[in-house]
């Protein structure tokens, strides 16, 4: 998906990755093997691309955004590391985690080494905002985080405290992206502020359909069993929708609230909320935040990577993995 929708910035997507591999070298072997190790899992690369792609509304650099992409992708493979030690992930696209191979004291070095090196990476920008909205996102996403481990299993958990969370797990990154793109190459305050709508809305539907796909994906192509919230006792947008309509109420809350649950309560908890319309109705959610992105788009110059911000909007709805 990567080469059909960023096909204009194939080539800088490819020397970040490049560049990101350099980065991850260090002279303990260790430390090395395992942040490759990570790198080498793969992802979609998506906060790097974001800020290319918002950088060619203005004056494109690659030179001026080579630092903040890498840094980016950082930061979020360090959340991807630290992740996985707090819900005790095993597998990630398909792959052993860094957790499930060197265990959790190596994990949270890993993650606290990259998370370091990103702000190395930031710090020699002019521009102070870069560095000054990397630090806020950063507290945001911890905060996000602690709430999410504070709230688990609690099934009285409203909509709103569910939007709480996603900005700060996934949107606020995404819109950082967008935004510090533009910063980076001096666009004008105008594109700023849209590009950083835009990502805060696409980051939002995009972690409504990440929630979804936990329930409903193809394991193969995910990459993990589904009902990994479910068994981590995080309750996502399908199943407050269901606590709230589902005449199986009751049931589902006594599921949700339970810890260790076999596969059989697992599928039991899916099926209810499936009935209950919790998947559709997520799936209108995450339709009004796309559109939502793609409304700040015609605010922005009628360049080539406008249509693929948009192309990109419909992508991270309709997407399987």
């Amino acid at each position: 998906m990567r080469f059909d929708l960023f096909e204009d910035i194939r080539e800088d997507l490819y020397i970040v990755e490049k560049e990101m591999e350099r980065f991850v070298q260090t002279p303990s072997p260790l430390l090395t093997k395992t942040s490759s190790h990570l790198l080498l899992a793969g992802g979609k690369r998506l906060r790097p691309a974001f800020a290319l792609l918002s950088g060619k509304f203005h004056k494109y650099s690659l030179e001026k955004l080579l630092p903040l992409a890498v840094a980016l992708e950082m930061i979020h493979m360090a959340t991807l590391v630290h992740d996985d030690v707090v819900d005790a992930s095993l597998t990630r696209r398909g792959r052993p985690t860094v957790k499930a191979e060197w265990g959790d004291r190596i994990s949270l070095h890993t993650g606290d080494y990259l998370f370091s090196k990103s702000l190395i990476l930031i710090s020699d920008y002019a521009d102070k905002r870069i560095p000054s909205v990397l630090a806020k996102v950063s507290v945001q996403m911890c905060q996000g985080e602690i709430q999410q481990l504070a709230t688990a299993y609690n099934v009285n958990q409203t909509i709103r405290d569910y939007f709480y969370k996603i900005k700060r797990k996934t949107a606020l990154l995404i819109s950082a992206s967008c935004q510090l793109g533009a910063i980076a190459v001096g666009a004008p305050d105008y594109m700023v502020k849209s590009l950083s709508r835009y990502g805060h809305y696409l980051g939002m539907a995009f972690q409504i359909t990440d929630d979804i796909l936990d329930m409903i994906a193809d394991e193969a192509e995910l990459g993990k069993p589904i009902g990994g919230d479910i068994r981590q006792g995080i309750i996502t947008l399908p199943a407050i929708h269901a606590l709230q309509k589902h005449h199986y109420k009751g049931r589902l809350a006594d599921l949700l609230r339970t810890k260790d649950k076999n596969e059989k309560e697992v599928k039991e908890t899916i099926d209810i909320i499936k009935n209950s319309g919790g998947i559709e109705y997520s799936f209108s959610i995450a339709r009004k935040y796309v559109d939502k992105a793609k409304n700040e788009l015609v605010k922005l110059p009628p360049v080539d990577c406008r249509e693929t911000f948009d192309l990109m909007a419909d992508y991270i709805y309709a997407r399987s993995y």
